[in-house]
C-alpha cells in the first residue's frame, strides 16, 4: 500500500495540473478541495517543489503551478519520491540493489523470479502512466473488484 503522503501528493498534483493554464492554487485551496491536512500538505508541496515538479508564486495571485508539463511526470517518479524504491526485494531494485543476505543464487531463486514478474508489470504501468493520462482518463475509471479472501 502507498502511504498517505504519497496519496496526498498525487491528489495535489492532479489538482494543480487540472487548474487552467497560468492559474495557481494555494495550499489552502488544495487542502480544502482534496481533504488533505493543510500542515501535512505544505511539506508535500515543498518536496514536489524541491524535486522540480511544482513551482510556487508569491503575491496576491500566488500559489502553486506546474513547473513541468503533466505529461512528463509519471506515477512511478512521484511514488519513488515519497516511497523510495518500488522493488519488493532489494535484489530487484535498479536504484538500491543489494543481494539478499540469505540468498544462495539469484538465478535459481523462485521468490525473486515470481516477485520480479509482478514488479516488472507494475513498474511498467507506473513509469508509463502520467499525471496527464490520469486527468484525461478520469471519466473511465476501471472498476476494482474486492475479494474479501485476499483483503490484507
Amino acid at each position: 500500500m502507498i502511504s498517505n503522503k504519497a496519496k496526498y501528493a498525487f491528489r495535489a498534483l492532479l489538482a494543480v495540473a487540472s487548474a487552467p493554464e497560468g492559474e495557481s492554487l494555494t495550499s489552502a485551496e488544495i487542502a480544502r478541495r482534496n481533504s488533505i491536512p493543510h500542515k501535512f500538505l505544505e511539506q508535500i508541496l515543498l518536496d514536489l517543489k524541491k524535486a522540480g515538479i511544482l513551482d510556487s508564486r508569491r503575491g496576491k495571485s500566488g500559489g502553486y503551478v506546474m513547473l513541468r508539463p503533466a505529461d512528463t511526470i509519471s506515477f512511478g517518479e512521484v511514488l519513488r519520491l515519497f516511497e523510495g524504491p518500488l522493488a519488493p526485494l532489494p535484489c530487484l531494485s535498479r536504484q538500491s540493489y543489494r543481494k539478499c543476505e540469505d540468498c544462495e543464487s539469484e538465478v535459481r531463486c523462485e521468490i525473486r523470479r515470481e516477485f520480479g514478474r509482478a514488479y516488472e508489470a507494475s513498474r511498467q504501468v507506473l513509469d508509463s502512466r502520467t499525471i496527464a493520462d490520469a486527468l484525461r482518463d478520469g471519466a473511465s475509471i476501471p472498476e476494482i473488484r474486492h475479494d474479501d479472501r485476499l483483503a490484507g
